[in-house]
């Protein structure tokens, strides 16, 4: 076989042997694939490193490709000094015509001391708009004209998981967060293709000089991050174009899915036109995840902290919805498609001892078989899911499966790895237990039960059991008093029996 590319007098860091620290001379490259390492090999062209050092490539697993590609056409606000700032302003403002905006971006009010004043904005650019992106991304400060277009110039607005920043007489300062910069998609999305598939160049020749290979972009296609509906097809065209120099994966802005039509018993749910899903593409390019935003950032203090910031007393960030809501919408997410697992035994279970129980309902993978659901906050006090603990339950090879379907049409099946020792319930179309009222879990121990969790309110859920499932009998739901009880209220309770 005959290399592409062969490496020679380098010291190749290979992250293997003990403190993955051996070093090998040289290294041997075909179709983008090391095949050999410390080997003599054939090689169209032979680079001689001269002792340089040469590593694996880099992974970014949240960057944002497009919109760092566009800032670095935009006013860099990378500078000392507010007043810096708004000389950058003015600078840009000089060279465009009056009704043409001044776009800039990574400004931090944290090295600068404070969010630029929209006034002084005003007279920086003549008159012009001016629109900052906060270095965060997750918020942008603008002036008085934009804010007239806004609406905004005299009073805010309320926006649900956003904020319209007022000074202390209520008028508006400029400044934008978190789902309120969506207030201005209006009038500057979508971005043209072509143009996105400038900025993904731009962007991947920087990655590429600073070591990385891979990126996962964090939100494509819909809320205050997504540049356009059909961002995709800029990432395809930038790879056909040979002008997507590194590795993409693409994680879909939760704001992109929608229902989807289909026949009755395709059970769609939510999600991409066509039913793609997480997973199409390959190695080079490909749909990831589903892109969700609980809460904002710690640089910009709008991320939702149990206490306050220490440097903002007062201040304890927020979330961008209520905390059953983004658990509902993270449920319907994941739920549209769940693979079975392998060597999946079907079994229907036993009832022991209880009568039926009025059960329900839930999700497991991000747009569908294959997927991944990644949570970077959490949200609140209330049970959460495990994504990837449940996941490895539904995968495991030896994964046994109990259904159980209700007279009402609601369904419940536990997923059991004895493997992994955990166990996995997940419920469809379940009735709210009531007010003041709880699902509750249980594992059954050789006739006793075990408490092993909460299931959340509403129709479709998923819960990692907690507790040994391995040397359990069965798994239990019963109806207790919020906050749960010391025993299980066996008049309303159902038992799944694990065969031996």
């Amino acid at each position: 076989m005959l290399a592409d590319l062969l490496v020679t007098h380098a010291r190749v860091r290979t992250l293997e042997g003990p403190g993955r620290a051996d070093v090998a001379r040289s290294v041997a490259i075909w179709r983008d694939r090391v095949v050999a390492v410390d080997e003599d090999v054939p090689a169209v062209r032979t680079v001689d490193l001269d002792g340089a050092v040469v590593v694996p490539g880099f992974h970014d697993a949240h960057n944002h490709m497009a919109w760092f590609g566009l800032s670095l056409a935009e006013v860099d606000l990378r500078v000392a000094s507010l007043e810096a700032l708004y000389d950058a302003v003015a600078a840009r403002a000089a060279q465009l015509g009056p009704d043409e905006w001044v776009v800039g971006a990574g400004y931090d009010e944290n090295k600068l001391g404070a969010h630029p004043d929209r006034d002084v904005l005003d007279r920086a650019a003549g008159g012009r708009r001016v629109w900052l992106k906060h270095t965060s991304g997750h918020m942008c400060t603008v002036n008085g004209p934009l804010l007239a277009d806004l609406g905004l110039a005299e009073a805010p607005v309320d926006v649900p998981g956003g904020l319209v920043v007022v000074d202390d007489d209520g008028r508006p300062t400029g400044l934008l967060q978190e789902q309120a910069q969506q207030l201005l998609n209006a009038l500057v999305l979508p971005y043209p293709v072509s143009q996105l598939v400038d900025a993904i160049e731009r962007a991947g020749r920087v990655y590429l000089s600073q070591g990385l290979t891979s990126v996962v972009e964090a939100g494509v296609g819909g809320g205050w991050i997504g540049k356009s509906p059909v961002e995709v097809a800029a990432y395809q065209a930038a790879r056909d174009a040979d002008r997507l120099p590194l590795r993409v994966e693409l994680m879909v802005a939760a704001d992109a899915l929608h229902p989807l039509a289909g026949h009755d018993a395709d059970d769609l749910g939510i999600g991409l036109d066509l039913g793609i899903r997480t997973g199409l593409g390959d190695d080079r390019l490909r749909i990831g995840p589903t892109k969700v935003f609980s809460d904002g950032s710690l640089i910009g203090h709008t991320c939702a902290l149990s206490e306050e910031f220490a440097d903002t007393p007062g201040e304890r960030g927020y979330l961008q919805d209520s905390a059953e809501a983004l658990r509902d919408r993270i449920l319907a997410e994941v739920a549209t498609v769940r693979p079975l697992p392998p060597q999946v035994v079907e079994v229907r279970p036993r009832r022991r001892r209880f009568p039926a129980l009025v059960a329900a309902a839930a999700a497991v993978v991000a747009l569908g078989a294959g997927g991944t659901l990644v949570a970077t906050q959490p949200w609140s006090d209330e049970p959460s899911i495990n994504i990837s603990a449940t996941e490895a339950v539904l995968r495991a090879d030896d994964a046994e499966r109990y259904v159980q379907k209700f007279d009402d049409g609601s369904k419940a099946t536990v997923y059991r790895s004895k493997e992994l020792g955990q166990a996995v319930l997940v419920t469809e179309g379940m009735a709210d237990p009531g007010e003041g009222k709880v699902y509750e879990l249980w594992l059954d121990h050789d006739g006793e039960m075990v408490a092993a969790g909460f299931m959340p309110k509403g129709p479709d859920n998923t819960v990692l059991l907690s507790g040994d499932a391995a040397a359990a009998e069965g798994v239990g739901i019963t109806v207790e008093p919020e906050g749960g009880s010391d025993e299980p209220n066996l008049e309303t309770a159902v038992v799944f029996a694990f065969d031996a």
